[in-house]
This record gives C-alpha cells, structure tokens and sequence, in this order.
C-alpha cells in the first residue's frame, strides 16, 4: 500500500481558512466603523436641528418677553388713568357738596359767633372760631347736630373770654361732613 502525504493539502487549506478568518474579521471592523460613523452624522444631524430649534424658540420668547412687557405698561397705564377718573369722578360728584357745606356753615352760625378757620380733611372738618359766650358755642353745636349736611359736633378747646383778653370766647371744634338721604338718590 503507497504511503500518500496530505499533510502539504491540509497545510495550504489552513492557511486559506485562516485568510478568510482575517477578512471576514477585518470587513466585520470595517462596517462596525462605517455604522459607529453613520450613528454619529446622524447623532450630530439631530443635535444641529435641535439646536436651531431652540434657536427659533429663544427668539420667539424674546419677542414674546417684549410683548409681554409693553402689555404690562399698557396695563399699568390704563390703571393709572382709571384711578385718574375714579378720581375725576368723586371731585365730580363731590362739587356741590362744597357748596352746601358752606351754606350749612352759615345757617347753623348762631348771632355772636364767627368763624376764623375752617379746614377739611377727607369728611372731617375743623372749625375754629370766636363766641361771645359758652353758651352761643353749645347753640352751634346744637345746630351742627340738627344740620342736614353735618353731623357729630365735637368741642376739642374753650378758653374761656376772661383769659383770651379780647372779650370773646375762643374755640375749637370738629364736625363730620355727610350727604343727606334724599341728596344720594339724585
């Protein structure tokens, strides 16, 4: 029986499998890296449109903040001139009453009283005057009681007419200013 060697065959086979083993190996690294690189474009692509969104996004809400502010302007304007016309409003309404607190000042004035200072704050008005006598200044706080546009007479200082020198008494009172029922309803 003849001896055959196959051992040159089996070395050649090897070595050929051995070379499709680094190609396979060597293509199998090549496209692992061609998609590492396609995922990263595509990664990169995503965040550059992302960027130029928020971009946009950051305009508008500058343009929005603008707007926002001058709303807040306008808002704070129109709460100014509605205070102004609240206030146009009250003098409006309030014009006549000056002039029947002025009147009631006169009707409820007793003979032998006169009044040097008159001030008003809001509804409370102070009075400060002279009288000939105590009594003529409880008969005009009498008065004041029963007057229609003032109310709540109150006597804050008397000197008496022995002590001033002039022979008067001297006064000090105050008074609330109020609107009579019937004048509301107009």
């Amino acid at each position: 029986m003849a001896r055959i060697n196959l051992l040159p065959w089996r070395e050649t086979e090897r070595v050929r499998q051995q070379r499709e083993f680094g190609i396979m190996i060597g293509g199998g690294v090549v496209f692992t890296i061609l998609v590492v690189i396609a995922v990263h474009i595509h990664i990169n692509g995503l965040i550059t449109a992302q960027s130029q969104r928020n971009l946009l996004l950051d305009r508008e809400i500058a343009i929005m903040d603008q707007k926002i502010e001058e709303i807040q302007d306008l808002e704070a304007t129109k709460a100014r001139l509605l205070a102004r016309m609240d206030i146009i409003q009250q003098l409006q309404s309030s014009r006549p009453q000056i002039v029947h607190l002025f009147d009631e000042l006169v009707s409820t004035l007793p003979v032998g009283v006169y009044l040097t200072k008159v001030q008003q704050q809001g509804n409370n008005i102070s009075m400060s005057g002279r009288a000939q006598s105590n009594a003529r200044v409880s008969a005009y706080m009498r008065n004041i009681t029963g007057s229609e546009w003032l109310e709540n007479a109150n006597l804050k200082v008397i000197k008496n007419k022995n002590k001033t020198g002039t022979g008067l008494s001297h006064f000090e009172l105050m008074a609330t200013q109020v609107k009579p029922s019937d004048e509301v309803k107009r």
